[in-house]
């Protein structure tokens, strides 16, 4: 099973300096093939799971068209395209989304203040199954009519 990146707590927050390295490379490995709605892009995901989140944000439901995101995060270089480009969009001056430019699928999401880290939609996996949230963020933006009582702790933030 393996230890998850969650389990260390608020080790994310502490990221300095190459921690995020040393956390991932603490954590279950796995290799997932993955790619988007029309598969002019395929990836693959050859390293461990980080962080796995559902989130509620104005932006993250505005991107997908869907009420809730489910992310995963991965280190920059466990990440490859293995078919097609991802087009760039920047979202924010904090972040850009990445996304097929033929079917529109989002598949990542890169903060730019966390260049170890990029975080990629569950949805997209060929198996999302691997993919075990730990919490929800954002949820001061949830929208009402979705009841998620997963039990899950949950943050009206980030």
């Amino acid at each position: 099973m393996g230890l998850h990146f969650e389990d260390l707590g608020r080790a994310d927050a502490l990221d300095r300096g190459g921690l995020t390295a040393i956390l991932f490379a603490m954590t279950d490995t796995r290799t997932l093939e993955a790619g988007c709605l029309c598969g002019a892009v395929r990836y693959r995901i050859a390293g461990p799971l980080g962080k796995q989140t559902h989130c509620h944000c104005n932006l993250c439901r505005r991107a997908s068209g869907a009420p809730v995101v489910t992310w995963v995060t991965v280190a920059p270089g466990d990440f490859t395209l293995t078919r097609g480009i991802l087009r760039k969009y920047r979202s924010t001056p904090q972040g850009q989304r990445g996304f097929c430019a033929a079917c529109g699928s989002q598949i990542t999401f890169d903060a730019l203040n966390l260049p170890d880290e990029v975080d990629v939609t569950a949805a997209t996996l060929d198996d999302p199954e691997a993919v075990h949230p730990k919490k929800h963020i954002w949820t001061g933006s949830r929208t009402n009519w979705l009841i998620m009582n997963d039990g899950l702790p949950e943050r009206e933030a980030y």
